[in-house]
């Protein structure tokens, strides 16, 4: 599926305005940020106005995002299906827009280990939300405990590990490109929790 050049200078148009009104800003705000008058950016965002290539550049580094987020179209491939490992018992996204990222679902029946020497480190950061059920988080000598719709996250250089808190718990963790590196090289840190 492609979009014409009608449809893109539209949802450029529209991402603009939608990226202005989301940093709570006014038209006079962005434009004293991007240094174009008020009334060009107005006639920018209403269509008014063609749109510059210069400009968008400009427009796009007062935003904080890319020129290519700023013009990017919608992709025919947007459903994912997950890689399923089944002798961890985990099932794996990756995720399209950020190249490394990982989504991961586990069913935890275990409590994370007693022993700090089982616990793992590793470069990277994960993400972590209980779907059902507690978890408890190790991080080092302190036990969090996570229950439903709770989140943590936490920087991977810390031992650390999960499982489950007086019963069964899912789990769904984001794992960048170097923590999911450091679970893959230990097979263990996946069955233990890690």
């Amino acid at each position: 599926m492609t979009q014409d050049n009608g449809d893109v200078d539209s949802l450029v148009r529209k991402r603009i305005r939608a990226l202005r009104v989301a940093q709570g800003w006014s038209l006079e705000e962005l434009a004293g940020r991007a240094n174009i008058s008020q009334s060009s950016l107005s006639r920018i965002e209403n269509g008014q106005r063609r749109l510059a290539l210069d400009q968008l550049v400009i427009l796009a580094r007062a935003l904080d995002t890319s020129l290519d987020q700023l013009v990017e179209t919608a992709s025919d491939d947007v459903v994912t299906s997950p890689m399923i490992d089944g002798a961890h018992g985990l099932m794996r996204w990756p995720m399209k827009g950020e190249p490394g990222m990982s989504v991961v679902r586990q069913r935890m029946t275990e409590p994370p280990p007693d022993n700090p020497a089982r616990m793992r480190a590793h470069p990277g950061r994960e993400w972590l939300v209980v779907l059902s059920g507690t978890a408890t988080l190790m991080l080092g000598h302190r036990r969090f405990r996570v229950e439903t719709n709770q989140a943590a996250e936490f920087p991977t250089m810390l031992p650390h590990a999960i499982g489950a808190d007086g019963g069964p718990c899912e789990i769904l963790g984001i794992f960048d490109r170097d923590a999911r590196r450091g679970h893959q090289r230990d097979g263990d840190s996946e069955r233990t929790g890690d």
